[in-house]
């Protein structure tokens, strides 16, 4: 067993690097400029939602509240009728993006801690690289990449996004594995 304040070390670098990866992920490389479409009339649209106080929250419709309401005809037409959507609005405003980037390196870090208690739970300090590197590394894949599939499955979000992030959750499992590898206290 190794402890946790061993691993303070590759806990903070794989945070960091996959920081780093993730910035440059999303602002130099193209692939994740196709994952969001522009509604058409965008402006009409935005318009008609300001007219009726559409609040920042999630939303689905056609909304129905119960599942005996799903079988009814009216609302079947309505659902054959669409749109049919998910639909989530933030506060008005331009993104706070130095909100948005230190909840992310907070969130990479807590992966980077819960790889940590698992790896150092299951390997002795005698662990070779190798054997660090594939634990820390299907650790980290699944923590970055897993739960997208749920929104492929439920929430409609196109498989090809979904892909793409799990692509990036490998690389960041890579880079966490390799920084937990390295460092591994023997």
């Amino acid at each position: 067993m190794v402890y946790l304040t061993s691993l303070w070390l590759p806990i903070l670098l794989s945070a960091v690097a996959v920081f780093i990866a993730s910035s440059i992920i999303h602002m130099a490389l193209p692939y994740h400029r196709s994952d969001y479409k522009k509604l058409p009339n965008e402006e009409k649209i935005l318009e008609a939602m300001r007219a009726v106080g559409v609040v920042p929250g999630n939303y689905n419709f056609p909304r129905v509240e119960s599942h005996k309401e799903m079988g009814t005809a009216e609302v079947v037409e309505k659902f054959k009728r669409g749109p049919v959507g998910i639909m989530n609005v933030v506060p008005n405003g331009p993104p706070v993006m130095w909100k948005y980037l230190l909840t992310w390196f907070i969130y990479c870090l807590v992966i980077s801690v819960f790889v940590a208690y698992i790896v150092g739970r299951s390997l002795s300090p005698q662990a070779e690289y190798l054997a660090v590197f594939r634990l820390a590394g299907v650790v980290a894949f699944l923590s970055y990449s897993a739960a997208q599939a749920h929104d492929s499955i439920w929430k409609g979000q196109a498989w090809s996004a979904t892909i793409k992030v799990m692509f990036d959750g490998l690389i960041y499992g890579l880079l966490t594995a390799g920084f937990f590898g390295w460092l591994w206290p023997r």
